[in-house]
């Protein structure tokens, strides 16, 4: 890994990041928005920090889904019941979002690869498995970027590190039993997806969980994994619904917790030389600017640690 340079900065944006959604929608499409404009105006970035993904083609949406579903969204024939579980009308836009989306993050661990961290304003769409969308993921981008470096034989050993308070469904669903990716979800144990796939580790929370507990058993973890799986590239999904403000998340965790959180990864990251992607993942506060506080933070976290 000594060929990572540090010192640069590489943020995936596209304006239609930003999907109209009805008034009240509880998804807080205005963040992808605001994130950006929050990074300019604090100095933590500037325009030349943003690159704007193309369009995933199909081959690159196949990669760790099943051609006839991804079809189905390309086509906009996917039954009613599905859309519903999607949970967003089904659209061309919608579809050419997610493919966005999906570009943003394999061109963003590309660049991982080469400056150590980078990111994607939007991504984190883990509820997509194999052959389903759920919970506002069409498909996976996190998933679809390690199965990217997979087959360009640039990552061999590959961590997803998944800490939005709901759990990594879609990604475990995807590489369940797969050898070369590890998938970790430590989520909140009585929250959605109901019915929970098999991640390689997950650890379910309970709602009365401390900030002290939170970290510990974090710690532990990571600190067990980055020793038993020794992964030369990590993804991380850095969602902010772990927040007591968050009004799906449950878990009652301080902002401050939060970010001692991404510290814990990108620390871990940083200090092993691991080249490591963020995608920002869930994020329900109903103060929009709670939730583009702490994604903002996790940026601030990673620009102390690999770029300053």
């Amino acid at each position: 890994m000594n060929k990572i340079r540090f010192k640069v900065l590489k943020i995936a944006f596209h304006p239609e990041f930003i999907h109209p959604v009805k008034e009240g929608h509880r998804f807080p499409m205005l963040k992808y928005e605001l994130i950006p404009l929050q990074l300019k105006h604090e100095g933590l970035a500037n325009e030349a920090n943003f690159f704007r993904p193309e369009l995933a083609s199909f081959e690159t949406c196949c990669l760790v889904h099943d051609p006839a579903y991804v079809t189905k969204l390309f086509d906009l024939t996917l039954d009613a019941k599905m859309v519903r579980r999607i949970g967003f009308p089904l659209s061309k836009s919608l579809v050419d979002r997610e493919r966005y989306i999906l570009d943003g993050t394999v061109q963003a661990a590309g660049y991982a690869l080469k400056y150590g961290v980078a990111f994607t304003i939007a991504g984190g769409t883990h509820h997509a498995g194999y052959d389903f969308g759920e919970g506002f993921c069409l498909m996976n981008d996190q998933a679809t970027a390690a199965g990217y470096l997979l087959q360009q034989k640039l990552a061999s050993r590959i961590l997803i590190i998944d800490l939005d308070v709901h759990q990594g469904n879609g990604t475990a669903h995807i590489f369940e039993g797969h050898q070369q990716v590890f998938t970790f979800s430590m989520h909140g144990e009585k929250n959605y997806p109901f019915i929970k796939q098999r991640s390689h580790l997950d650890i379910g929370l309970a709602e009365n969980i401390t900030d002290k507990e939170y970290l510990k058993i974090l710690k532990d973890n990571l600190l067990d994994l980055f020793e038993r799986i020794r992964p030369d590239f990590v993804f991380y999904q850095a969602g902010v619904d772990i927040l007591g403000t968050d009004k799906l998340g449950k878990l009652n965790l301080s902002p401050a917790t939060c970010a001692r959180r991404d510290a814990l990864v990108l620390g871990l990251c940083h200090q092993r030389h691991i080249p490591v992607q963020v995608s920002m993942g869930g994020g329900y506060s109903p103060q929009i600017k709670d939730i583009v506080n702490a994604h903002c933070q996790t940026f601030k976290i990673a620009i102390d640690l690999y770029i300053l």
